[in-house]
């Protein structure tokens, strides 16, 4: 066992109390400092600070006490990022939000549609796009969805 999965095993289940849907962990090396990456995220909602720092208050101490890390570390709790992936399974909970979306077959000759998901069924997903000034909706088969992630509207 890895010490990036023995540490997610310590610190998953109390993180996931919280109301977090995933955690994941990076140990990595960077100039000369280690880092201990603790990334969480909660489906549809958008992090603040003052939830990490009660995340790294939560597992600080577990990882003391464990003890797992014999070398000095930098412990960095952390969200996904604005730009996070969306697991195609669970658009539904993204309805309203602006995300990047990779298809199989081309819609309309594009391979990538960014837009506001407006509408998402068992067979079809509706995507509101701007091509230059005109706002188009365009109705997608889900099953031709690729990758999904949340995307920056500027």
């Amino acid at each position: 066992m890895t010490l990036e999965s023995t540490v997610k095993n310590l610190i998953e289940k109390p993180i996931k109390a919280l109301g977090y849907t995933d955690v994941d962990v990076k140990f990595v090396r960077e100039s000369n400092t280690n880092y201990l990456r603790v990334m969480v995220d909660k489906d549809d909602e958008v992090i603040g600070l003052d939830e990490i720092v009660k995340v790294n208050d939560l597992i600080s101490p577990l990882l003391d006490d464990a003890d797992l890390i014999q070398t000095n570390y930098v412990l960095d709790v952390t969200t996904f990022g604005a730009e996070k992936a969306i697991d195609v399974a669970k658009l539904e909970k993204y309805v309203g939000k602006y995300i990047n979306v990779h298809l199989t077959h081309p819609y309309k000759g594009l391979n990538i549609i960014e837009g506001t998901l407006e509408s998402v069924d068992n067979d079809k997903v509706v995507i509101s796009y701007r091509e230059k000034t005109r706002l188009i909706k365009c109705e997608i088969v889900r099953s031709t969805i690729d990758k999904a992630r949340l995307a920056i509207k500027f």
